[in-house]
């Protein structure tokens, strides 16, 4: 049973922010041998949603206010679970909270989010449209996607 909570960064407990950017690190750096540079400034103006079981933070998204990421849309981003719990179904409920906390905190209907191109089904399945051409972050094939319109 996972349990989603949603902090804005100055809400965050310093365990909660070392705790985010430790799964985030393991599975954008580590996991896919990607270095990059996770610590972007965008977390110090979103909110965080973290995914517990057992007192285990085991998922985590980033929400992101309009002129963020996109100009005139919302955002989710930093979507991540610890590989130990895949295959459960954390990922699609993590990204359906996601999408109906980043709806009443921002007061949108539309999300625009940065999916990388192997997870294109997963988010189509929420409802997500592609659009535009593929593009590369940090060498990995992404697309845009918007939920919404």
């Amino acid at each position: 049973m996972i349990t989603f909570i949603t902090k804005s960064f100055n809400e965050l407990s310093n365990i909660e922010l070392y705790q985010l950017l430790q799964l985030r690190a393991e599975v954008f750096v580590v996991e896919q041998n990607c270095a990059y540079l996770d610590l972007d400034d965008k977390d110090y103006k979103s909110f965080h949603v973290l995914g517990y079981e057992n007192e285990k933070l085991i998922a985590c998204s980033r929400l992101l206010p309009a002129g963020l990421s996109y100009e005139l849309e919302p955002a989710i981003g930093r979507v991540v679970t610890h590989p130990s719990v895949r295959k459960f179904g954390y990922g699609k409920l993590l990204m359906e909270y996601s999408i109906d906390t980043t709806k009443k905190i921002f007061n949108s209907s539309v999300i625009v989010i940065g999916a990388q191109c192997y997870l294109d089904k997963f988010y189509q399945n929420l409802g997500f449209i592609p659009e535009g051409e593929m593009y590369l972050e940090d060498n990995i094939p992404h697309m845009t996607m918007r939920l919404g319109q």
